[in-house]
């Protein structure tokens, strides 16, 4: 399957890499680390370099607890870093927001994706994404950010995610949103417990059976940590490239990651034993 990016080819035959540039003061793993426009295009440079095949900037923390950030500062924080990579670098570049006002700007300044955690039900939303023409990640979350991990429950965790994404991408199709331009994201972390997300990850084929490509984000996150041991950040590398690969396997076409280098020597060994 080849994703048109604005103008720039994302092929998904084999599992791409995504490579995560939060521009935030206050993300789970990164946050401070790329907040002037010259360090964040260094770092997206330097992620392409290790084999990114996409770049996804975000402007406002979408952790457990995290506060809303208000529209402008987000535009303030994205836009000219999404301006600098899609005007440097033959990458597309993905925006990762639920602001339909971003969404708008960012495709605007050289986005060529949508990620958005919300699976655009946020006001207008849908309307904005219809009319950018982009491809658009559809992502599964319980409650928001402040709250998505207080006690969340499911019937079956497998089968309410898949109703809740096929129940979007109709939304999506109603609204003019072919589905050639829709991917789809489980959430793991995002209103899930640590039981849930491994039964995600060991029945992601059940997801990839929607038909529509997958964008997996497990990099860093608390599960690899609590499997681990309670694993601090800075010591769940090698859990999490195991969670990329048993993903690729099962379906996914796009690992979301922040440690990008490790990750694409990983999924070329696993594409050349799957024969991709």
């Amino acid at each position: 399957m080849l994703l048109d990016c604005a103008g720039k080819t994302l092929d998904l035959s084999k599992p791409r890499v995504m490579g995560i540039l939060n521009v935030t003061p206050d993300s789970f793993s990164d946050g401070g680390s790329f907040l002037s426009a010259e360090d964040a295009l260094a770092r997206a440079k330097a992620m392409v370099d290790e084999g990114a095949d996409i770049i996804d900037v975000g402007g406002e923390s979408t952790r457990p607890g995290a506060q809303p950030v208000v529209e402008q500062e987000e535009l303030d924080r994205v836009i000219p870093i999404i301006e600098g990579i899609a005007s440097e670098l033959a990458v597309p570049v993905s925006i990762d927001t639920s602001k339909a006002g971003v969404m708008r700007e960012a495709v605007a300044a050289g986005a060529g994706m949508i990620n958005d955690v919300m699976a655009l039900r946020e006001e207008s939303s849908l309307e904005v994404a219809a009319q950018a023409g982009v491809p658009v990640c559809l992502m599964h979350m319980l409650g928001e950010p402040r709250t998505m991990q207080n006690d969340p429950q499911y019937s079956d965790v497998v089968d309410d995610i898949k109703t809740f994404l096929e129940e979007r991408v109709q939304a999506c199709r109603a609204a003019g949103i072919m589905a050639e331009r829709l991917l789809l994201d489980p959430g793991f972390g995002f209103g899930k417990t640590l039981e849930h997300n491994q039964r995600l990850l060991a029945d992601l084929d059940q997801l990839a059976d929607i038909g529509l490509p997958l964008l997996i984000g497990i990099s860093r996150k608390s599960m690899i940590g609590a499997l681990l041991n309670d694993a601090p950040m800075d010591q769940r590398l090698y859990g999490g490239l195991a969670a990329a690969v048993l993903a690729a396997e099962r379906g996914a076409a796009i690992l979301r990651v922040h440690d990008v280098k490790p990750t694409a020597d990983a999924l070329k060994v696993t594409s050349a034993v799957m024969g991709l």
